[in-house]
Parts: C-alpha cells; sequence; structure tokens
C-alpha cells in the first residue's frame, strides 16, 4: 500500500486510506458500512482478452456488465473475467481487495462521475481507497467508458 499512496501523492490527488475491521467482500456491504449509495462504490475488476489483461472500475449499482458490448468498445475479440489465480499473477492482489489504481489499461464506468467521491480497493482487504471519480481518470490509464445507464 506504501506504492499506492507515493503514487498518490506523487499525483497530488485528494483521498482518504480508511482501514476497517474485516473485508468488506460486496458493493452492498461497503455501502452499508460506510452509509454511502452502493452506486458510490467502484469494485476494480479485471478482465482477459486475446490482447492481454484489461482493469474496469466499476459502479457498484452497475449489476451484470455486458462483456460483449465491452469488448466491442475496446476492440477485442473476446473478453472475460480473469480467475482468482491470474488476477493474483497480474495485479499482485487477491479478488475483493484490487487497487483502484493499476498499470493495466482501463475501461471506466462513466456512473462513478455521478458522485463526489467513490470508493474502491487499495490492494489490502481491510481498507478503502476514497477519492473523487475524476482522479482515476489521472491515475489510470484510461482506454475506454461504459456509458450511464
Amino acid at each position: 500500500m506504501d506504492n499506492l499512496i507515493a503514487i498518490l501523492q506523487e499525483e497530488k490527488v485528494e483521498f482518504e486510506i480508511i482501514h476497517h475491521d474485516k473485508p468488506l467482500r460486496t458493493a452492498q456491504e461497503g455501502a452499508n458500512h460506510f452509509g454511502i449509495e452502493i452506486g458510490q462504490t467502484a469494485p476494480t475488476l479485471v478482465l482477459k482478452s486475446e490482447k492481454g489483461f484489461f482493469a474496469m472500475i466499476v459502479s457498484g449499482n452497475r449489476g451484470r456488465v455486458d462483456l460483449d458490448k465491452v469488448a466491442e468498445i475496446i476492440g477485442c475479440d473476446q473478453l472475460k473475467m480473469a480467475n482468482p489465480k491470474e488476477v493474483q499473477q497480474i495485479t499482485g492482489y487477491t479478488v475483493g481487495s484490487v487497487s483502484l489504481v493499476l498499470s493495466l489499461p482501463c475501461i471506466l464506468d462513466r456512473e462513478l462521475f455521478r458522485y463526489p467521491f467513490i470508493y474502491g480497493g487499495t490492494g489490502e482487504p481491510a481498507s478503502t481507497l476514497k477519492l473523487a471519480p475524476a482522479a482515476l481518470e489521472k491515475l489510470n490509464q484510461v482506454v475506454a467508458y461504459l456509458d450511464i445507464g
């Protein structure tokens, strides 16, 4: 997490790292814990394609994402969720605590921009990163956006 903090400070983004007693495993758990709307939770998913791996940061209220549609947006033939072992190998994090800041090409959900702050992974299960959605654009290599709705 020191690396994450260094990046956040270097890029001069406002952020808060919030520690909690137990891991928050779902968007709903996170929303309940912080007293926020589920849409403010921002899970980072790792996707696999013939072009390599991508990070996709989605709003917690999105529900299921149509991966065929996302594949079309980023120009891939096929896109699927990376398995837990691949997520660990590619990011160094376990599923459920993947950091909001990764060195992978990133697909960002426009839904997140409806909120002043969003909450997502730090790489450690018992902490959460709170920051403005615009910071994600600055911190990640954004290659595409998921539209609202």
